[in-house]
């Protein structure tokens, strides 16, 4: 008696959560466009407020530690932002494009084998980036203009924060797998929980909380590690689960290398773009080196606010993968225009308001950090600067994604090239004209601008 009511509860619990993957599928194949992304935006928003927390609280523990360490973290934070996009963004976005173009198909085994393939390259990529970073991270800091007290706090926080690489890229792929179904709301409550241990455990050891030692910066490292570890082992349980409306089969005969050639294919040349988006960083961060410690202090604290914009984007721009690769699995192309188009608007738009934001008030986000003159003033410049070429950098980046639904991104990384080319070339006149430390800031607007309209213009003219 007790097995029969058991079986029934289990049959019960799979019908409904067969009929919610139904009406979810429905909802992507049919809903209204800006409602439906707004819908599905949400849950990324909670992703958002994690990282609008590690943002801010490790910005402010980390300036307890000095001036040294909010330099320090400075130089590395690009490198693991650049992970981030990397796995989230670039190859994320790819995977959640390709799954959900084979769902639109009603090819359910090529979206399994689509999720294992992706696993197995996370995996492999998260290896081999531990490696790059361990490697290289320190002759990375140097040649970003680090010395002192300063690099020595960069490479603290790297050596440790290196090994969550391999958690990182494991996560975000497990992440997107269930993105590309259209579940948002998993992997966002996941992510927020897991923003809540890494603040908790690196602020805990970073600053010898309690009973705990200090660890300062490879403490602070520590969260990362702890964190993404956890997150990777709650999303693979879930998508083993029948609650997962693309259950993962760890099956062999799933690896096949067409599948892995049709994921590496989009996903080598969308990696460029985040790749060229840190390069651009990167530049920007060395140009401002020359200023001396403070002033990259305070490009620290201002450029962590434009990474906070990521998220912001990132939020639009995956909840319109599914809907566009859906549109595009199913032959409806004018529909996925419309999304790519709706959704670039609304990343623009709330972009473009936080900018004005910020340029308006910039104490409301550096007050947070640090009360040293100098780097407050370098910080504040930043952002009355800046915060004027956010709406290009929101549109750009959305688009970016509506692209990868699309399986369509070079012309996407086109506009991110010109960007960095912006970047470099005037970088190299500041620099032969010894331009003071605002005509940076400006660069960095001014760059924006040929990334948000030229890609843009490049999705308006790609083939479909």
């Amino acid at each position: 008696m007790a097995t029969d009511i058991a079986a029934a509860a289990l049959e019960e619990k799979l019908r409904k959560s067969a009929a919610a993957a139904e009406a979810r599928a429905h909802l992507l194949r049919h809903g209204p466009i800006l409602s439906t992304l707004i819908r599905l935006s949400l849950p990324n928003v909670i992703a958002l407020c994690s990282a609008a927390i590690i943002s801010i609280a490790e910005t402010a523990y980390v300036g307890s530690l000095g001036v040294a360490a909010l330099g320090g973290i400075a130089l590395a934070f690009p490198i693991f932002m650049l992970m981030q996009m990397l796995s989230a963004g670039a190859m994320g976005g790819t995977v959640s494009g390709a799954i959900s173009r084979a769902l639109g198909a009603g090819d359910v085994e090529r979206a399994q084998s689509l999720a294992l393939c992706a696993l197995a390259i996370g995996l492999a990529m998260g290896v081999m980036l531990t490696a790059v970073v361990l490697l290289a991270g320190p002759a990375i800091y140097m040649a970003l203009g680090g010395a002192g007290a300063v690099l020595q706090e960069a490479v603290a926080f790297s050596n440790v924060a290196a090994l969550a690489i391999v958690f990182i890229w494991t996560t975000n792929m497990l992440a997107s797998i269930a993105r590309g179904t259209g579940n948002m709301a998993m992997p966002a409550w996941t992510l927020l929980v897991a923003g809540l241990v890494q603040v908790a455990v690196g602020g805990t050891l970073g600053l010898g909380l309690g009973a705990a030692p200090r660890l300062g910066m490879a403490g602070v490292a520590l969260g990362q590690v702890v964190a993404f570890g956890a997150a990777a082992i709650v999303l693979l349980a879930y998508l083993r689960s029948a609650q997962a409306r693309l259950p993962l089969r760890f099956a062999p005969a799933l690896l096949r290398s067409e599948r892995f050639a049709d994921l590496l294919r989009v996903g080598a040349v969308a990696m460029l773009s985040p790749l060229l988006s840190v390069s651009t960083v990167l530049v920007l961060t060395n140009l401002v080196a020359r200023f001396g410690p403070e002033a990259l202090a305070g490009y620290g604290i201002g450029v962590r606010f434009e990474f906070l914009l990521i998220p912001i984007a990132f939020s639009i721009g995956v909840a319109s993968v599914p809907l566009v690769g859906t549109a595009i699995g199913a032959g409806d192309i004018a529909r996925a225009r419309r999304i790519a188009w709706t959704s670039g608007s609304l990343s623009a738009s709330v972009l473009g308001a936080l900018g004005l934001v910020v340029v308006l008030f910039p104490g409301i986000w550096v007050d947070l950090f640090t009360d040293n003159l100098a780097a407050r003033s370098a910080a504040f410049s930043y952002l009355r600067i800046a915060g004027f070429g956010y709406a290009f950098f929101g549109l750009g980046l959305c688009l970016y994604f509506s692209a990868q639904g699309a399986g369509r991104v070079g012309g996407a990384i086109a506009a991110q090239a010109m960007r960095l080319a912006v970047a470099v070339l005037g970088g190299w006149a500041l620099v032969f004209y010894g331009a003071p430390l605002w005509t940076v800031f400006a660069l960095s607007a001014i760059a924006m601008v040929p990334m948000g309209l030229g890609t843009a213009l490049f999705v308006k003219l790609a083939r479909w």
